[in-house]
């Protein structure tokens, strides 16, 4: 038996995966337990509305998916409002999604008292750390993207304290999607010399290794927030530079900036370094190091 379980493991019979076309959503969806049915939705969370009919933000449109699609033994939240830099811009669309979402579906697990898997992120610290972020540690988020991701955990939190798992993760990529990995790779084909941010330090974290873990978080874990990243850590110059080594690519020169030399309309964490360890002793392992992951997605791509 897991520490963090109170009972044997014991897979849901019928999940609801928010966010289902989208990167994490639908590798959540393809790697579902042995006798999990996963209803998944749609990724248009960006207006709030994550399937035809369906704004997750709107309490009386959860009730009838629950009604219609239901019962569930749990529910997965992937969907989300991404666009980083956007949402300085569109925070009160970036809330209604990150935040009133969030709150919406935990009344509805709470009503029907099964636990809520919530997706979060890193830029909910400030950076100004020199350690991993361990999950008590107090939030302070410098961008409006930030911002309503908390309100989203908080929000949870007020409604379904016993029955939500928060899982903060950060740098994802994966087989579906866009991702930094995947922009340097087509970047490269185009051009002799990419620029590349190195002042910025966290844990690139694949999909292929989430999407089990949000999994076994469902299944054996409690209430409380988990952190989940790939092992090690890594500027956005070293992603870049194993990125294109990984895929062969020679003829292509990257060099280090500073953020200051590249600015975008949100500010960024300079450090946000996940402490994974309660994640790691609920699974008896932790994830993939980054490395390794990265060669593996890499590889399954070729294919």
């Amino acid at each position: 038996m897991s520490p963090d379980s109170t009972s044997p493991p014991r897979a849901p019979s019928k999940v609801l995966v928010t966010g289902g076309a989208g990167m994490l959503g639908s590798q959540v969806l393809l790697c579902a337990p042995d006798g999990v049915t996963a209803i998944g939705t749609d990724n248009r969370a960006a207006t709030g509305v994550d399937r035809p009919g369906v704004d997750l933000a709107e309490p009386a449109d959860v009730a009838r998916l629950f009604a219609e699609e239901g019962p569930f033994s749990g529910v997965i939240h992937t969907a989300a409002y991404t666009a980083v830099d956007k949402a300085e811009a569109e925070e009160a669309l970036a809330l209604r999604a990150n935040g009133t979402a969030c709150g919406v579906l935990a009344e509805a697990c709470a009503r029907a008292a099964v636990p809520l898997v919530l997706v979060s992120t890193d830029f909910v610290f400030d950076g100004t750390g020199s350690r991993p972020y361990r999950p008590d540690d107090p939030p302070n988020p410098l961008s409006a993207y930030g911002r309503t991701k908390l309100a989203g955990e908080q929000a949870a939190l007020a409604v379904h304290a016993d029955g939500t798992r928060i899982v903060r993760t950060q740098w994802l990529y994966g087989p579906r999607g866009r991702h930094f990995p995947g922009t340097m790779r087509r970047l490269a084909r185009s051009r002799a010399k990419l620029v590349v941010v190195a002042d910025q330090t966290g844990s690139p974290t694949s999909t292929l290794e989430l999407a089990p873990a949000l999994w076994d978080v469902l299944v054996e874990g409690r209430e409380g927030i988990y952190h989940a990243a790939c092992e090690g850590a890594c500027t956005w110059y070293d992603l870049a530079v194993a990125t294109l080594s990984y895929s062969g690519i020679e003829d292509v020169t990257v060099e280090p900036c500073t953020t200051a030399e590249y600015p975008s309309a949100a500010p960024r964490p300079e450090y946000s370094v996940l402490d994974c360890s309660r994640l790691t002793e609920l699974r008896g392992a932790p994830l993939a190091p980054w490395e390794d992951a990265l060669k593996t997605y890499l590889g399954s791509e070729a294919q």
